[in-house]
């Protein structure tokens, strides 16, 4: 069961052609797990349609805008907040569910499957991806540098481990593709998309079962908030697309 979903905001956005490619990709990637936002996206591309075929809009309005402001009214849709649970569900109970243990299955290439979304920066599978490690326990597959500082990257973490605490200086999307973590807002699992900025500090846990493999936008680089992982600050800025 899904229940971090991408905003009313971004899904108006992505049906109507507006976000960027990064964001699309991500949206792109969740709606392959989520039924529930291809059916709101389904019924935004009905009322886009609509709206953009009325001949009594008034040239120069904004047709995101009206789209945007007419959405409710027009169609019976789900209101849901950023990130918020559809479906209730406690943190206790979502960590006490298990994964298929990766030990179980000694290949990555036979036990994940790329999501259709995904093939054209991941061809075959994620182990032939060339990880570069961060630490013992995280690795991270650039995919894409887009001209505009965004950067679109596979995280893997080992299960059990986690990133240490910090806060970001932009908007960041995560999509799971691959087991499980939790943070201090939640506990998120396969297909939850996640959106956090500025306003966020957090410190990602993953669950002891199996390891995590996420899809992360990045519009801006990550900062470390500890004593001592604030030294890497100035590193993580260098490497990040965006410094350039």
């Amino acid at each position: 069961m899904i229940h971090y979903h991408p905003s009313l905001d971004l899904l108006t956005e992505y049906a109507s052609g507006s976000v960027t490619l990064s964001k699309a990709l991500a949206v792109s990637t969740h709606l392959e797990h989520c039924k529930h936002c291809r059916d709101q996206v389904r019924k935004l591309e009905q009322v886009g349609a609509e709206l953009f075929s009325t001949p009594s809009v008034p040239s120069g309005v904004n047709q995101l805008d009206q789209l945007k402001a007419n959405l409710l009214s027009k169609i019976a849709i789900d209101k849901q907040p950023n990130n918020v649970q559809v479906n209730s569900a406690s943190k206790s109970t979502a960590i006490e569910k298990r994964h298929l243990s990766a030990k179980e299955h000694p290949s990555l290439k036979e036990q994940y499957k790329v999501p259709k979304s995904l093939r054209q920066l991941v061809p075959t599978a994620y182990d032939r991806l060339k990880w570069m490690k961060l630490s013992p326990a995280v690795q991270i597959a650039t995919l894409s540098n887009e001209k505009d500082g965004t950067q679109v990257a596979l995280t893997r973490i080992k299960a059990g481990a986690f990133i240490p605490s910090h806060t970001h200086t932009g908007d960041e999307y995560t999509l799971v593709l691959e087991g499980a973590f939790s943070d201090e807002s939640g506990v998120y699992k396969k297909g939850d998309f996640i959106s956090r900025d500025a306003r966020h500090k957090h410190k990602p846990v993953v669950t002891k079962d199996a390891e995590c493999i996420c899809l992360t936008i990045t519009e801006a680089p990550i900062e470390f908030t500890g004593w001592i992982t604030r030294l890497l600050n100035p590193l993580v800025r260098k490497y990040h697309p965006s410094a350039s």
